[in-house]
């Protein structure tokens, strides 16, 4: 079902437990079609997949993050990361470093290359947000990242209710 099959008919929907499920049905559609599409557009454009492109991003938000860092900010195990981690180093987006404060924990840093890399992937990632908030208001664009704020901390608290 897509997202647009979805929101077909149900307008009328009063059932607070139907609202619930469509709206969080709604949100993983969203979600799938939005990453793919960005997915896609970075594959196509620097032949860099999901993965890396999250070790990336890590990186150039805590410059000199440890593997333990990646993995902890990706949601992976620290062999995983280690393993993209590699691969990047190998590719020359990203050179490991001695840690100055413990030397057998090694930084990550993002090389020259990589900035080019980045600006491209920002225009990228800026076309698809005109695409996806086209035709809503600054206002409501504020209140969808309210709700989505207070979605995010219900989630955090684990909370049912």
């Amino acid at each position: 079902m897509t997202a647009t099959e979805l929101s077909k008919g149900d307008r009328a929907i009063t059932d607070l437990d139907d609202v619930r499920r469509t709206l969080s049905l709604k949100l993983s559609i969203v979600v799938r079609v939005m990453t793919r599409r960005f997915e896609e557009s970075i594959e196509k454009v620097a032949s860099i997949s999901r993965s890396k492109f999250g070790v990336i991003a890590v990186v150039s938000r805590h410059p000199g993050a440890s593997q333990r860092l990646v993995a902890e900010a990706l949601d992976v195990s620290e062999v995983t990361a280690g393993r993209l981690i590699d691969r990047l180093v190998t590719d020359g987006y990203l050179q490991r470093s001695t840690d100055t404060a413990d030397r057998r924990v090694k930084s990550v840093e993002l090389t020259p290359r990589t900035k080019d890399l980045l600006d491209e992937l920002a225009y990228i990632a800026e076309e698809q947000e005109k695409l996806v908030f086209d035709g809503i208001s600054e206002d409501e664009l504020q209140m969808l990242n309210d709700l989505i704020d207070r979605i995010q901390d219900n989630l955090e608290r684990g909370s049912t209710a």
